[in-house]
């Protein structure tokens, strides 16, 4: 079911083309790895998934609320996008750590019952640290540089 959410998450996508908006490379960069990724992750039930599911409902329920409320045309003060723009960076920050645990897990302390591999650790660590990369980077862009 988590696989299958990431399809419609594409629409916010539509509707940057639509209203002819800037579609910034952090943007559709990381809605491409994401669904990529998830399909991945989900056919191989890989052992950090809860996790990953877990961070990005709370930080997706507070954004896509945000984004409904903007729709519907109420003012927002900028302190709530940049709240939301923190939980997206600690969730990645939280990637990186929970990816590193499941490598401690696996490959130091050898406890097999943790369902990941080497390769899966790499792409999931690449992509974490990158969209951390990319989320600090559109932050300090957005609400410091002038």
């Amino acid at each position: 079911m988590f696989a299958i959410s990431k399809v419609p998450e594409l629409l916010d996508t539509a509707f940057i083309v639509l209203r002819k908006r800037p579609l910034i490379f952090l943007h559709w960069y990381h809605h491409i790895t994401v669904l990529m990724y998830t399909w991945y992750a989900v056919s191989c039930v890989i052992g950090p998934g809860r996790w990953f599911v877990t961070m990005n409902f709370i930080v997706h329920s507070v954004m896509y609320s945000y984004y409904a409320l903007r729709a519907r045309g109420i003012h927002t003060p900028k302190a709530v996008s940049m709240i939301i723009t923190t939980m997206q960076i600690l969730q990645m920050a939280i990637g990186c750590v929970v990816n590193a645990t499941a490598y401690k897990i696996r490959f130091v302390d050898g406890i097999e019952a943790c369902r990941i591999s080497w390769n899966d650790i790499l792409s999931s660590l690449l992509l974490y640290s990158s969209y951390l990369y990319l989320f600090a980077l559109f932050f300090r862009n957005s609400y410091f540089k002038k």
